[in-house]
């Protein structure tokens, strides 16, 4: 079959992301951390001393490129896997043309797009490879590998951690395409910041975009952000529901709920209803917002709660996404305590620690007279029968310190609640004294 070979014959149908593929570390954008002067990955290819390591980053932030690189500036042979289309047999395959490489002096890269999509026993089959030095792993995963990727496996390599691409990398991966295409985007200042919001960190997702600009612009023509926004379609939200992004979101959310930014918790909030998530999941955590963090600062926390989980399985979506919506902000500007939460935990740990003592006799019911006469009920106060209507008497194991493990702050109702228990030490001194 007759090939192309002229001067043109190599740009001829390229897509323009293959067009702008950094060829050395330093056209790598929005990762100096990493590839800059002093960064781990450079310092590493400078060496020549590779080891075996993880990629760990958001899509569109050079994972695969840099490992590319990585091999073009070794002289390991570079060896790629996809672990959405690749399966035992194929990485049965690659370790046996390694081991054969390896002994005729040669090194195997082996990069594993989406490593984190191995199951567990896969991911144990590239352990005895790694070890020996048949290969040196390079896997990139968009997932947390503490979560995805066995201890083993870890182990035996580094993780670098790949950063979203902010705007000003995004910027020179626009430059860099106008440098390539020979002329300016078609687009006014507006429109450009517009583009890079869409991209979202993502520089693969920025190319196609510009991509779509150059080639749907007419000649001569400026978009601006309503013109370019008809042309580009909204990138959805990256957040999966399964993964590491729902923890990641949810605990923005309650964290952002619990320093009282209610403007950040709603923004979270509607990123994950945006990405397709329960809503019942967010109201359920929501609820347990209201327990563990609002609590009894604001006991009506939690009936608002419940009144916002009842509503949306009433009403559904779009309808119901008031309720939440309502429901976050009420949380993010109650009053905030955990003492309820805190009390608990030190109640049964006391409960551990002094697990088998008796209830004292005066507040055990007597319902027989064998009880009585040894001596249960026995000096029993009923409170009610007090002028305060609180007796002070004591009501832990005889052999149990008395203990304090709700210690409410002076925030929301429980300041009230603080002078209560202030006024209840104070009458409980009073009649100890008058006892002894």
């Amino acid at each position: 079959m007759f090939e192309e070979t002229g001067l043109f014959a190599s740009l001829a149908g390229r897509p323009l992301a293959d067009r702008l593929r950094p060829k050395t570390l330093d056209e790598i954008v929005g990762q100096e951390h990493l590839v800059g002067p002093g960064g781990l990955l450079r310092r590493m290819i400078d060496s020549k001393k590779i080891s075996s390591f993880i990629l760990w980053g958001p899509p569109g932030c050079g994972k695969t490129t840099a490992a590319r690189i990585m091999a073009n500036h070794t002289s390991l042979h570079f060896v790629a896997l996809s672990a959405v289309f690749s399966g035992i047999g194929d990485l049965r395959k690659a370790f046996e043309e390694a081991a054969r490489r390896r002994e005729m002096g040669e090194g195997t890269l082996l990069f594993v797009d989406e490593i984190h999509r191995f199951n567990r026993a896969q991911q144990d089959g590239f352990l005895p490879y790694v070890e020996n030095g048949t290969v040196v792993l390079v896997g990139a995963t968009t997932e947390n590998p503490s979560f995805e990727l066995n201890s083993a496996l870890l182990s035996r390599c580094k993780v670098f951690i790949l950063k979203p691409l902010d705007h000003d990398a995004l910027e020179k991966i626009i430059a860099r395409a106008e440098k390539e295409l020979g002329r300016n985007l078609p687009v006014d200042g507006e429109a450009r910041e517009t583009l890079k919001d869409l991209a979202d960190g993502d520089g693969r997702y920025m190319i196609n975009l510009l991509e779509s600009v150059f080639n749907l612009t007419p000649d001569g023509e400026t978009l601006d952000r309503e013109g370019l926004l008809k042309i580009v379609q909204q990138k959805a939200p990256g957040y999966d529901k399964d993964r590491d992004g729902h923890y990641n979101l949810i605990s923005a959310l309650h964290k952002s709920l619990r320093g009282s930014d209610t403007d950040a918790a709603l923004y979270w909030a509607a990123r994950m209803i945006e990405g397709g998530e329960d809503p019942l999941y967010l109201l359920r955590r929501l609820t347990r917002f209201a327990m563990e963090d609002v609590s009894l600062a604001d006991p009506n926390a939690l009936n608002v709660a419940i009144a916002a989980w009842d509503a949306y399985e009433r009403l559904g979506s779009p309808e119901g996404d008031i309720a939440i919506a309502e429901l976050v902000i009420y949380l993010g500007t109650a009053p905030k305590s955990n003492s309820a939460d805190a009390a608990w935990g030190r109640a049964r740990r006391a409960a551990k620690e002094y697990g088998t003592l008796s209830p004292p006799p005066h507040i055990l019911n007597a319902p027989t007279k064998l009880m009585k006469e040894i001596g249960y009920g026995k000096g029993y106060q009923y409170d009610h029968d007090t002028p305060e209507g609180f007796s002070g008497q004591n009501y832990f194991p005889e052999k149990m310190p008395r203990q304090r493990f709700y210690q409410p702050p002076e925030r929301g109702f429980e300041r009230e609640i603080l002078k209560r228990i202030a006024y209840w030490d104070r009458l409980r001194r009073e009649k100890s004294g008058k006892q002894s």
